[in-house]
């Protein structure tokens, strides 16, 4: 009697060991078949990746872990209990890694698995899943990804985030990444209309401990790469704080001469012509500039949804490009007064005006939203801190454009064109403004005032976008703060100009009764009032 029970107990173990070999090569097989179907594009890659990741959790196995390993794909299952207290993975200590892959590493923090036993003990599996190719995670922008490696874990069928101790993933290069913008990114599924997701830094810290590695903390379970991007070198930790504390007392100080130039404005309630109108738009845009940007560097770093940081992002951009046609909108108004003082109408011209400085910008961030409305949201900004043993490479975020290409296009291509457009302008009306000084000299002293004020607008207006593109070599560190401090009270600025055309337009004013209670009237006091 006891041999056949011996006997049925090693049949019964033989059957279990021939089904978890079965499982085993049902694992490699779909392994295998989603490699193959690289080339077919027979399965959508999120079916594809869904399904490995189903059948890992599921599977049947002898022993505490299972690693599983095809030429591109590397899959490991662990069996954890709930007095789990950390682990910690490295390419170096799984022996059926390839020897030609550059190393990599993943450390769990013993706070895992608390929340899913807190809600049932039990035992849990966690799963990591190594891809050595970029093709499963394809997003709009085609990010090039260090070394191609896309590192993922999940716990059982829960979902795990908001960890107070981080998730610690390792990644190293053969070579030094001096010269690189590295992020750590997550896959964010559902962020694309045209692929299952995106690349995203949410929840992640990037540092560099040494020039050819990069260490990513993250608060979250999911799949993890590093994003490489050919940009100048990270802005360096000390000059961080200085400049933004002059953005944000410029901003505040531009905001505040803002609002009461347009406050103001509504409270003397004068019947205002086209030019008063377009320093009224150009300040409103102004205004909601300042705002924006303001709001945009803690909304990337609060709690806040997602479609928050895109919707302050885009209206971030639509301030900007409506400052920058406001200000290619005063070059334009400047040369028709100048070179056309008589006889210059155009019908609805302030309305026109009022359609092309906020409807062309508005069309563009619209088009956008259209076609990839990721292209908004948390715009990670690398800061650099020196150490003796290397470099950190920490970050900082703003609700901004994520995409290089639109940026190069739509902001410094923008701002290329208005800054040209109104130097062309200045130029021009300081030579007109010569010439009419050299043919009476009884007008100098007005076409030197007249010099100082175009100089002083289209400067103001204008051309301090363009220290934008100064932006490298030994102009870097000079150009950083003179554009931060000259642009961030740009609304100050202007409000000055604008109060002190108004005291000249009283004076002139005064002027003129004095004249005409004389008995004579002078055509220069009027041309005057209709330039300005």
């Amino acid at each position: 009697m006891d041999g056949c029970r011996t006997l049925f107990v090693c049949l019964c173990f033989l059957i279990s060991q021939g089904r978890i070999s079965e499982t085993e090569q049902e694992l490699l097989s779909w392994m295998r078949n989603m490699e193959q179907a690289k080339g077919r594009k027979l399965t959508s890659p999120a079916r594809q990746v869904e399904g490995l990741e189903q059948r890992l959790l599921n599977a049947s196995f002898y022993g505490d872990n299972l690693t599983l390993e095809t030429r591109t794909i590397q899959s490991l299952i662990f069996k954890l209990g709930c007095d789990f207290a950390g682990l910690a993975l490295s390419s170096h200590t799984l022996e059926q890694v390839s020897q030609a892959r550059v190393p990599h590493a993943m450390q769990f923090p013993a706070e895992l698995t608390r929340e899913a036993c807190a809600a049932r003990p039990r035992e849990l599996r966690l799963i990591c899943v190594y891809f050595f190719t970029t093709y499963f995670f394809q997003d709009e922008s085609n990010s090039s990804l260090l070394n191609n490696y896309v590192l993922g874990a999940q716990l059982d069928h829960s979902h795990v985030d908001n960890l107070t101790e981080p998730v610690n993933i390792s990644f190293w290069h053969n070579q030094s990444l001096e010269g690189y913008t590295l992020t750590c990114v997550f896959w964010k599924k559902g962020a694309s209309k045209h692929h299952w997701g995106a690349w995203s830094p949410e929840g992640c810290r990037t540092e560099q401990p040494s020039p050819s590695q990069v260490l990513c903390h993250c608060n979250h379970l999911t799949y993890f790469a590093v994003l490489m991007q050919l940009s100048p070198a990270p802005l360096p930790e000390e000059l961080q704080a200085p400049l933004e504390y002059v953005s944000l007392v410029g901003c505040s100080i531009s905001v505040v001469a803002s609002l009461l130039t347009i406050v103001l404005h509504l409270y003397v309630r004068k019947p205002s012509d086209a030019v008063t109108h377009i320093h009224m738009n150009l300040q409103g845009s102004v205004l909601l500039l300042n705002v924006a940007f303001l709001l945009s560097a803690t909304a990337a770093v609060a709690p806040v949804p997602g479609p928050a940081c895109s919707a302050l992002a885009a209206t971030l951009h639509f301030a900007l490009l409506s400052c920058q046609t406001w200000t290619a909108i005063e070059g334009f108004n400047l040369y028709l007064l100048l070179g056309r003082v008589y006889n210059v109408y155009i019908r609805r011209y302030a309305l026109k005006l009022g359609a092309l400085g906020w409807g062309v910008p508005a069309l563009l961030v619209l088009l956008l939203l259209t076609i990839e409305s990721s292209v908004y949201g948390p715009r990670v900004i690398p800061i650099s801190r020196s150490l003796e043993n290397g470099t950190i490479i920490g970050n900082t975020s703003m609700c901004w454009l994520c995409s290089p290409v639109v940026h190069q296009v739509l902001v410094m291509g923008y701002s290329g064109v208005t800054s040209l457009f109104n130097l062309v302008v200045l130029a021009w009306a300081l030579w007109a403004l010569r010439r009419l000084w050299a043919q009476n000299r009884a007008l100098s002293g007005r076409a030197c005032r007249d010099a100082v004020t175009v100089l002083g607008l289209t400067v103001l207006l204008g051309t301090t976008w363009s220290l934008a593109f100064f932006s490298f070599g030994i102009f870097l560190l000079p150009q950083l703060f003179l554009f931060t401090i000259v642009n961030s009270l740009y609304g100050f600025f202007l409000f000055l100009w604008l109060f002190f055309q108004s005291l000249d337009k009283l004076r002139l004013g005064a002027w003129l009764e004095v004249e005409e209670g004389g008995g004579t009237v002078s055509r220069r006091g009027p041309v005057y009032t209709r330039r300005w």
